[in-house]
């Protein structure tokens, strides 16, 4: 019998079609970025046809826009899901940082979007993913490590304003690139949890009083 034109078939599966299209989505990106994202690709991923992928998002240009705000989005949403308290400096990195390699063990795809897409110049979801830049959360970090600084608590030298990109490079680029190092000899063994020791120690050292300091 001839196939019937209309809304594609259902897919047999637990998961709603365009969560699974979706979930495909960032998975194909992370391996093969956005220009490699085709929707042959990403209907294969899911185990449907590429008549799916356009039915659900009718162009490419709707569907980057669902893969950032109701995939990406959710990796800064889950870093700041608590609300960023006006505490020590210290404390606070730390808690950034056990967020965000939580949202990274939750969304594993995120890192080499991250990397690739995001950080990249040129990276094809930048501009898409500035609109959700955790702007509030970022003002605050840069107020309370300025705060410390002019009580003494932080070196004169560390510039509050980059305190927000220094957090997103130091963790998140171990695990951006992790496929890359883990090859080399001696690193191969570091897991998530050594990663995510180091960022703290490295982020918090720096955050450390400028009386201990060693003198000049």
């Amino acid at each position: 019998m001839p196939r019937r034109s209309g809304r594609p078939s259902r897919v047999e599966t637990t998961t709603d079609p365009r969560d699974a299209l979706l979930d495909a989505a960032v998975n194909v990106i992370a391996e093969r970025g956005v220009a490699g994202a085709s929707s042959a690709a990403i209907a294969s991923r899911a185990g449907v046809t590429p008549a799916m992928v356009h039915y659900y998002f009718r162009n490419r240009e709707l569907l980057l826009d669902a893969v950032v705000s109701e995939r990406l989005a959710r990796f800064a949403a889950h870093v700041f899901a608590a609300p960023v308290s006006e505490v020590a400096s210290p404390v606070m990195v730390a808690a950034i940082v056990g967020r965000l390699y939580e949202a990274a063990r939750l969304m594993p795809w995120m890192p080499p979007i991250w990397i690739r897409e995001i950080v990249s110049e040129g990276g094809a979801l930048r501009s898409r993913m500035l609109d959700h830049f955790p702007a509030k959360a970022a003002a605050i970090l840069t107020q309370v490590v300025a705060q410390d600084q002019r009580a003494g608590r932080v070196p004169v030298d560390v510039e509050p304003r980059l305190a927000f990109l220094t957090i997103a490079g130091v963790a998140m680029l171990p695990l951006a690139v992790r496929s890359m190092w883990s090859r080399i000899p001696g690193l191969a063994d570091l897991d998530e949890r050594a990663l995510q020791r180091h960022a703290v120690a490295v982020l918090t050292g720096g955050l450390a009083p400028a009386s201990l300091e060693p003198a000049a």
